[in-house]
């Protein structure tokens, strides 16, 4: 039976943690000999329903590193943008593929491709989580300052956003605190929230949340699909930026991390975003090297 990856609750915790380690060794020696052979004569299929640049490159990247090939579809290159179902998509690909990336809005799409693939499924992204950003953000923490577990950790922004909520996910996985500074309206899913426990707790107050933070995250306010309601964020979520006398506020160790893309000016100052605090670039590489290791725990 296809072993799929939709949320991080799809890795146990010693899974993850092993996971983030062996991310960290593929970057070491990206040619490692027994990885490079992985998937050859085995194909990739990429089903993105919203635009990519980070997500696209590195998995492709990926499957090439590994000996395969990767197929793209966009939204007009399948018959999906015509009606077909998801469930006929995912028997039709899972029958010639050997694994799905698939990049969406509703979850339930992601998890009805799953429930039908005869081959493992990646959620790149869909409405709810963003699991794959989730895992180059932690091999990033460990990095730089090692486990994370017992760390305390801030999100600022749209407490509802994949990101965030993929966060809460980590916090109980993980073991570390997890405070989300969101204005109400913001917050991420009650169910999230009740299963995180005492890992993760709301605060209205951007300065309270980062107060000794050892990592501080945002994320941009409006995200795909919520263009419509951009001035509607903005206002909401001006308290929120991410600058410099924020970020004075937390540990003076702190990490500043951003998905991308970013917003300078927005969710965060070009100060923050270029200065000495900011991993984002190793971030935004480190989605190859994780994402080599979840295809190699899913595939090897």
């Amino acid at each position: 039976m296809a072993r799929h990856f939709l949320t991080l609750k799809d890795l146990s915790s010693s899974e993850l943690v092993a996971l983030i380690h062996r991310a960290i060794a593929l970057k070491r020696d990206p040619t490692a000999p027994e990885t490079a052979a992985l998937l050859r004569l085995r194909t990739m299929v990429l089903i993105f329903e919203k635009s990519s640049t980070r997500t696209r490159i590195s998995f492709e990247v990926a499957c090439a590193h590994l000996g395969g090939s990767s197929v793209f579809l966009s939204p007009s290159d399948s018959q999906m943008s015509r009606g077909e179902s998801v469930s006929d998509t995912a028997r039709i690909v899972s029958s010639m593929a050997d694994l799905i990336v698939m990049r969406t809005g509703e979850h339930s799409r992601v998890r009805t491709m799953a429930e039908h693939s005869a081959v493992p499924v990646i959620n790149a992204l869909s409405q709810d989580f963003h699991p794959c950003q989730l895992l180059a953000d932690l091999q990033t923490f460990f990095e730089h300052r090692g486990d994370i577990r017992g760390a305390c950790v801030a999100f600022l922004g749209d407490g509802s956003s994949n990101v965030c909520q993929s966060w809460v996910e980590a916090a109980a996985m993980m073991g570390f605190e997890l405070r989300v500074g969101a204005p109400e309206g913001y917050h991420p899913h009650p169910d999230l929230l009740a299963a995180a426990n005492k890992h993760c707790t709301i605060i209205t107050q951007p300065q309270e949340a980062v107060i000794g933070a050892d990592l501080v995250i945002t994320d941009t306010w409006a995200g795909m699909g919520q263009e419509e309601e951009k001035v509607q964020r903005l206002a909401a979520l001006s308290d929120f930026q991410v600058n410099e006398s924020l970020m004075a506020m937390a540990s003076q160790e702190a990490l500043f991390m951003h998905c991308l893309p970013a917003y300078r000016g927005q969710e965060v100052s070009a100060e923050v975003l270029e200065g000495p605090q900011s991993v984002v670039w190793d971030e935004a590489e480190n989605r190859l090297h994780a994402q080599k290791a979840l295809i190699e725990m899913l595939m090897g």
